[in-house]
């Protein structure tokens, strides 16, 4: 069994910090948290990935205010938030079925990268109880989600240190699915030991679609699964005369576009606007990416952008000019800078550079390449969990992991209820909005019910305020484990005027407006009471009904 060494990381303004292996003072290494970034004008419900916001991301879209402290078991914060676990899996969206004795591996292979510092805290924990080294060593394997996986069908992971973005990296190359299984889609199922067999947890994979081969058919709103919308994240590569062992990935090195034969990176691929705008600005467009059409790609990870290409579909190592059809799963297709049209986004051994094409005598509409120059496209996924152990020395595996899909708010004012939707919810979960537990009720493994707490937890001088508040929702287990969530919840005021002051009139003096603003404050203690506790009992009545 392959072991990797659980490492430091560094505090960062990220929901997900990255470990690191640390040679110089740690307090260089980690630094106190960043003051919180200011809250946007969201409304009620919002997310702290910002995906769709392509142009602008950085890191896995893994953005959390480090300001924020960590939850425990108590009303009362007791750690911060750079003492999280995170568990990120990379992996492309379709895969090709194999057929007889052939192996058709995942392309891109399915990744995996382990960060976060409360993996060092875990190794700290075990050091201290008189444990050896080899006990703190996470191991991992990977297969498909089917119960008929046999031990040949599971892959081993080999972790490597990242130095340059201070995190573990392994990746699955030989994994496959045959035409023995019938299904349509599945999932991928990872694995994380310690090395003492101390199970971690079990992390899936979004669903992954089973194709037999890419479609050449024009794509329309029947297959929309498979075509490249905008604002999604994809994966290229190139394959020299379809040898396997010669692919390269398009990837991203410390800032610098590289093609790399064993690291991908997952790009967010965006319309743009087919127009020169000054310093560069550009508005994103919503739909299908088709071929004709200016995109844009932003490494999702680091954050750094493409100049705008127009993508072309490529037939035989040709560029086709006059193709407006989807752009679908696994097709060919090449990169044509927008302000130099004869150039192409091209690799040469290892290094990212154009190739100048030339035109066919013979079709003008038609443009030949040379092989670097020729692209596969494909959809990815980015799937992230991010945990904490607390100060408890928790034995049980974190999984089965709670997954949020959806909110729901159900009523509003002073007695209002939100509905959680999701997999793999437990009667044992709290909900928490921030640093404030909330009454949390089980309704289904897919769903649970809590009741918003009032914004004054969050701030005392809300009736006189108009600002936004937004807190994070996270999932506690009755054992102190934490589940940090994407999601949050904004609480909006309503933009009325205050109330005015009782007992104080023009000639009313001082000592009149001074009793007016206590009397205020005793209306609106008995206020408060009586909200909590009308709130309370509604919450139990739909419990018992």
């Amino acid at each position: 069994m392959e072991e990797m060494d659980v490492v430091e990381d560094g505090r960062k303004d990220t929901s997900m910090q990255q470990p690191g292996y640390p040679q110089t003072d740690p307090a260089l290494l980690y630094p106190p948290p960043l003051s919180p970034e200011p809250v946007s004008s969201l409304t009620h419900l919002g997310k702290l990935m910002v995906g769709h916001d392509a142009p602008r991301t950085g890191g896995w879209d893994r953005r959390l205010d480090t300001g924020f402290q960590l939850l425990g078991t108590t009303k009362e914060p007791v750690r911060e938030a750079h003492t999280d676990q995170s568990v990120i899996i990379l992996h492309a969206k379709v895969a090709q079925k194999s057929y007889g004795n052939e192996k058709r591996f995942f392309c891109p292979p399915p990744c995996v990268y382990i960060s976060g510092y409360g993996w060092r805290i875990m190794q700290d924990n075990l050091k201290a109880a008189g444990y050896g080294d080899s006990v703190y060593r996470v191991c991992g394997y990977m297969c498909l989600d089917s119960s008929s996986q046999s031990q040949a069908d599971t892959f081993k992971l080999v972790f490597d240190e990242q130095p340059s973005s201070r995190q573990m990296f392994a990746c699955a190359k030989s994994l496959y699915i045959s035409d023995q299984d019938k299904r349509k889609h599945f999932r991928l199922l990872l694995q994380l030991s310690l090395g003492n067999r101390q199970e971690v947890g079990s992390f899936q994979s979004r669903m992954i679609k089973v194709i037999s081969k890419p479609s050449q058919k024009r794509q329309s709103m029947k297959n929309a699964d498979l075509c490249i919308s905008s604002c999604s994240r994809v994966a290229l590569f190139n394959r020299l005369r379809s040898q396997t062992v010669s692919t390269r990935y398009l990837s991203v090195d410390r800032g610098a576009f590289i093609a790399s034969a064993r690291q991908w990176t997952a790009f967010t691929i965006t319309l743009v606007e087919d127009q020169r705008a000054d310093q560069g600005d550009f508005v994103v467009i919503e739909g299908f990416i088709c071929y004709g059409c200016v995109v844009q790609l932003v490494c999702t990870e680091f954050g750094v952008a493409l100049p705008p290409m127009v993508i072309r579909k490529v037939n035989k190592q040709h560029a086709i000019l006059d193709v407006d059809e989807p752009v679908s799963q696994l097709h060919k297709c090449a990169f044509q800078f927008r302000d130099n049209p004869h150039a192409f986004l091209c690799l040469s051994n290892d290094t990212i550079t154009q190739y100048h094409a030339t035109s066919n005598p013979r079709d003008p509409s038609r443009v030949v390449l040379n092989d670097g120059s020729c692209w596969t496209i494909i959809g990815v996924e980015v799937v992230e969990f991010t945990f904490s152990q607390s100060l408890a020395s928790i034995q049980s595996p974190v999984s089965p992991f709670p997954v949020i899909t959806g909110l729901e708010v159900n009523g509003g004012g002073h007695v209002a209820m939100l509905e959680i939707q999701g997999e793999n919810f437990s009667p044992h979960l709290k909900v928490w909005f921030g640093n404030s537990e909330t009454e949390t009720m089980f309704k289904s493994p897919k769903s649970l019910l809590c009741v918003v707490p009032d914004v004054a937890v969050f701030s005392d001088g809300w009736r006189h305020m108009r600002r936004i508040i937004t807190v994070p929702l996270s999932l506690i287990r009755l054992d102190g484990l934490i589940y940090r969530t994407p999601f949050t919840f904004t609480y909006t005021p309503e933009l009325q005027p205050p109330p005015p002051v009782r007992g104080g009139g023009a000639a009313g003096g001082g000592g009149k407006r001074e009793g007016g603003m206590q009397g205020d404050q005793e209306e609106d203690s008995l206020l408060e009471t009586i909200h909590q506790e009308f709130t309370r009992a509604n919450f139990h009545l739909f419990m018992q009904s």
